[in-house]
C-alpha cells in the first residue's frame, strides 16, 4: 500500500460568511474535505481572450463514453482567469507530477514569477497551452458550464490526450502537497 507523505506548506484561503449555514458546519465540511486527496492541476487557456491559467484540484472523470470523454474543473468566480477561460472556451487540464510544487505555487499565485516564464509551453490541438512534461494533460472545449455557489464549474469536451513520461502525481492532501511513497 502507498503512503503519502507532506511536501510543502498549507494553502490558506481568504472566506467570506456563507449565507445559508451555519460557520460551525461549514468549517466542518472543509475539515473533513482536507481529508479527501487530490491530484495537482494546473489549468490554462488560450485565444481570442488571451493567455492565462490557474492551480486546481477540483478536477474529476465525468464519462468516456460520450461522442467524447469529459472531464469536469471547478474554478472560484473571482478568480481572474475564469473569464479568460470561459470567453475562449477551451482549456487544458496539465496534471503535475510529484516534482512540480513549484509550478503549483506559481500559477496559484504564491509567486512573483510569471506564471508562463519559467517552463516550456506546447499548444494543444485546441490551443491552450500544455506543459512540455506534465504526467498527463487533457485538451478539452467547454461544451458546458455552471455557477454552483462560489464556483463554476466547467465540463469539458476532451479533443485530445498526452501522457508525459512515468512518474506519480502531485497530491493535495491534509493542507499541503504530498507525494505517494
Amino acid at each position: 500500500m502507498n503512503k503519502i507523505s507532506k511536501i510543502a506548506t498549507p494553502i490558506t484561503a481568504t472566506v467570506t460568511e456563507p449565507q445559508n449555514m451555519s460557520l460551525d458546519h461549514r468549517q466542518k465540511f472543509i475539515d473533513a474535505m482536507s481529508c479527501v486527496g487530490s491530484s495537482v492541476n494546473v489549468i490554462t487557456t488560450d485565444g481570442p481572450a488571451g493567455r492565462g491559467g490557474l492551480t486546481v484540484t477540483a478536477m474529476s472523470s465525468v464519462s468516456a463514453d460520450g461522442e467524447a470523454p469529459v472531464l469536469l474543473v471547478c474554478v472560484h468566480h473571482l478568480s481572474r482567469n475564469i473569464n479568460t477561460i470561459l470567453e475562449n472556451g477551451v482549456f487544458c487540464v496539465n496534471v503535475l507530477n510529484e516534482t512540480q510544487s513549484n509550478i503549483a505555487d506559481r500559477f496559484a499565485g504564491r509567486s512573483e514569477e510569471d506564471r508562463f516564464s519559467s517552463d516550456s509551453w506546447v499548444p494543444m490541438k485546441t490551443g491552450a497551452p500544455r506543459l512540455e512534461n506534465p504526467l498527463v494533460a487533457f485538451d478539452c472545449r467547454i461544451s458546458q458550464s455552471q455557477r454552483m455557489e462560489t464556483h463554476h464549474v466547467l465540463f469539458g469536451d476532451v479533443e485530445d490526450v498526452f501522457k508525459g513520461g512515468i512518474g506519480l502525481p502531485l497530491i493535495y492532501a491534509n493542507r499541503a502537497y504530498a507525494k505517494i511513497q
